[in-house]
């Protein structure tokens, strides 16, 4: 399968969605998002840690520094309450446009 780049808008959604499973710093988000779309989805550190920023100012994620498991200095990532309720919004909104996206697929 051919390398899909990231549609504008859905960095948030992935991002809010790896974070609900547990605390993550940005490599292994990353790395989270490549494995579970079996390498379809690749995300760079250039779309990933602004995004990471923006999400932090507008309270979706808060951040503290920890030890990787390489026993390097990172940044760790957790969600919010806010998060929550924006990656269920951000989620509502996928399933819809998915479903409007389908039915024009399905057209003769």
């Amino acid at each position: 399968m051919a390398k899909v780049d990231l549609l504008q808008g859905t960095m948030h959604m992935l991002v809010l969605k790896a974070l609900s499973r547990e605390p993550m710093h940005g490599h292994a988000i990353a790395r989270w998002i490549q494995q579970t779309t079996d390498d379809a989805l690749q995300v760079e550190e250039g779309t990933l840690y602004p995004a990471l920023y923006r999400m932090e100012r507008r309270g979706w994620v808060a951040s503290k520094w920890g030890q990787s498991e390489n026993n390097r200095r990172a940044r760790y990532y957790r969600l919010t309450s806010a998060g929550r309720k924006q990656l269920q919004a951000e989620s509502q909104a996928w399933t819809g446009l998915s479903v409007a996206i389908a039915k024009i697929m399905q057209t003769a």
